[in-house]
């Protein structure tokens, strides 16, 4: 299959680049950059130059393709507005060009669009009150296409993928204890994070690809229920640092970053049980502690580098 990927040089995208080159497939990359093209083509991928808003650019790339996927989210988190809105129009851009011909396009979400408080499943509707509640427009436009005949069907990914690189919302936890003396929790820290190690997310998104029924929604989650407290005690061990619980307003300045805090307090356990009895899938790799414990998370360079990310949010 030649698939055209948006989203193949970020931080999830190398992996399912990769995935799908060692599983046989012939992958397009969307580069809007030149450091973004040399990533593709390292990787053996080709190279289609455009961006997200060049809609004539993203259909040219869908219509010489047997199959989209559709990774790269962009914008100003600051404008929700503006972020369904580029989502949307670069969703219905692409689907545009495989309507009718049966081909795969797989989006990505998150499972954060869930509802908090209990465990949610891919059966259940995405909650309009849910933190990533701006994720709720892509995936309704990329599930329409199903009757607009497009095997379309959306991957919600756990807000923490992990592996190598990682400069996602855990290294925030550690560069905020390291600067603070103290790696810290919220409330009893009881409340559950679902996570998926980066290979194994790879793997999801090339059965989607390959095998997904129209109109799926997926959950990319290899766990369901990591405790905050968890994690922030794995931190400490890693630093020979203490623990603290803190309120979310003290873990706002804690962590330097009030949608962080909010984020971290959230209890949002998502099961993949329909997902992997669906395609076969198994995750398979290091967990999230384990990771923790034995990866490239405690280096200054990705402290440095999660303390870049978070400040510009």
């Amino acid at each position: 299959m030649h698939v055209f990927v948006t989203g193949g040089s970020g931080q999830t995208g190398p992996a399912v680049v990769t995935e799908l080159i060692t599983a046989g497939h012939i992958v397009t990359g969307l580069a809007r950059s030149d450091t973004a093209a040399a990533r593709l083509e390292s990787l053996g991928a080709q190279v289609h130059r455009g961006h997200l808003e060049d809609h004539d650019s993203l259909r040219r790339g869908a219509e010489a393709a047997d199959g989209v996927l559709h990774m790269a989210y962009g914008g100003d988190f600051a404008d929700p507005d503006d972020l369904v809105r580029r989502d949307r129009s670069a969703i219905e851009a692409l689907g545009q060009a495989l309507a009718g011909t049966g081909k795969p396009f797989v989006s990505t979400s998150g499972t954060l669009v869930t509802r908090a408080g209990r465990v949610s499943t891919e059966l259940d509707a995405p909650d309009p009150g849910s933190v990533a509640a701006f994720r709720i427009a892509g995936e309704r436009a990329c599930l329409a296409f199903a009757d607009r005949g497009v095997r379309s069907s959306v991957v919600r990914l756990a807000p923490t993928v992990h592996g190598p690189g990682d400069h996602g919302f855990v290294p925030a936890l550690i560069a905020a204890a390291r600067r603070k003396g103290v790696s810290a929790y919220i409330g009893d820290g009881a409340n559950r994070w679902p996570a998926v190690h980066r290979r194994d997310a790879a793997v999801l998104f090339r059965l989607a690809l390959e095998q997904a029924p129209t109109g799926s929604v997926l959950h990319g989650v290899g766990e369901s229920a990591v405790t905050i407290r968890g994690v922030a005690e794995q931190i400490a061990r890693t630093l020979g640092l203490p623990t603290a619980s803190l309120t979310i307003d003290e873990a706002a300045e804690h962590l330097g970053n009030p949608f962080l805090a909010r984020f971290f307090s959230l209890d949002v356990p998502v099961s993949s049980d329909h997902t992997q009895a669906l395609l076969g899938w198994r995750p398979e790799h290091a967990t999230l502690l384990e990771d923790l414990a034995t990866g490239d998370y405690f280096t200054r360079e990705a402290s440095a580098r999660a303390e870049e990310i978070w400040s510009a949010h």
